[in-house]
């Protein structure tokens, strides 16, 4: 085989959601204030928790958690399309590619453990309400936060280390604006067999064991609630679970949709638009979801933004 195909890239091109000028600079302007919008939701939401004794609780710890690694995933990406934009070009570095699907990996994994854990924390205050304040303990919380970056990192960091073994030759054009690990592979010119088997059973570790613990714990709820005999205590329970169910619903939704799809169902814009859902949308929604559907964060939100006022008055 010549020698020269097997020469690695300099850089990948990110091909981006458009090449329409217009249709950039409009998207250019809705990312950057997406962006925006998920980085102060997601802090005003992580000071409220420090900030108001009322929610120094397993629930709310792990949702600051939650709007930190938020700020992180999309950080991860949205400002590089942004310069990228800004500076008229697409490349971006092949280290700076394989850096990028590292984090990306990385917290799209820590992300699916704590929805996990938050789950596992519905469980017990439903299904064990007498013993919750001994069984969901500070210890047990910092526990699960610790191995949720833990195991999504060994995740990541393998998935990326198996990335520089491969060869990408004169094929460099990402089709999305980010450096996907599937897009990734299927640029490889190299035998990338390996590192699909990696991505179908290492990498789906972080996805499908808490996907599968969040159900189990859904269904164990659902069948405490129909026990409960008072309408009104079902609505109550409900309430609680709703915020993280729309969550979960919007996180794996879209991370089905891309990659446990059939292959003859995908497009590259199918896949793009799934990616700005699961990347973009669901870490800018995640605020608003819980403030509005939780009264507690709702009345302490509200004396937040009430004291900053005074402030700036």
């Amino acid at each position: 085989m010549d020698k020269v195909n097997f020469t690695q890239v300099p850089e990948f091109l990110l091909l981006g959601l458009s090449e329409d000028p217009r249709e950039q600079r409009l998207l250019f302007l809705l990312f950057l204030s997406m962006y925006l919008i998920t980085g102060l939701g997601n802090l005003l939401i992580i000071l409220a928790i420090i900030t108001d004794a009322r929610l120094h609780s397993p629930m709310y710890f792990f949702l600051a958690n939650l709007a930190f690694v938020d700020i992180c995933f999309t950080t991860t990406t949205v400002p590089k399309m942004l310069v990228n934009h800004v500076m008229g070009r697409r490349g971006i570095p092949y280290v700076g590619c394989l850096t990028q699907t590292f984090f990306f990996v990385w917290f799209a994994g820590i992300d699916s453990f704590l929805l996990a854990a938050m789950a596992y924390d519905r469980y017990e205050a439903i299904c064990h309400p007498l013993h919750y304040a001994t069984s969901v303990t500070p210890q047990l919380c910092s526990l699960l936060v610790g191995a949720s970056w833990t195991a999504a990192f060994g995740n990541a960091l393998t998935q990326t280390v198996a990335l520089t073994r491969l060869s990408f030759c004169t094929h460099r054009e990402v089709p999305n604006f980010y450096c996907d690990l599937s897009a990734l592979l299927k640029l490889a010119c190299s035998d990338a067999f390996l590192n699909f088997a990696l991505m179908n059973t290492v990498g789906a570790i972080p996805l499908f064991f808490p996907f599968v613990g969040i159900l189990v714990s859904y269904i164990l709820i659902f069948a405490a609630v129909l026990r409960i005999p008072s309408r009104t205590g079902k609505q109550k329970v409900f309430s609680t679970c709703g915020s993280h169910l729309s969550v979960v619903t919007l996180f794996y939704g879209t991370l089905i949709g891309v990659y446990f799809n059939p292959t003859s169902s995908h497009t590259a814009q199918k896949d793009t638009v799934a990616a700005v859902m699961y990347t973009v949308v669901t870490p800018m929604m995640n605020p608003f979801i819980y403030s509005i559907r939780n009264k507690d964060m709702k009345a302490v939100l509200r004396a937040v933004l009430s004291r900053k006022r005074a402030f700036i008055r």
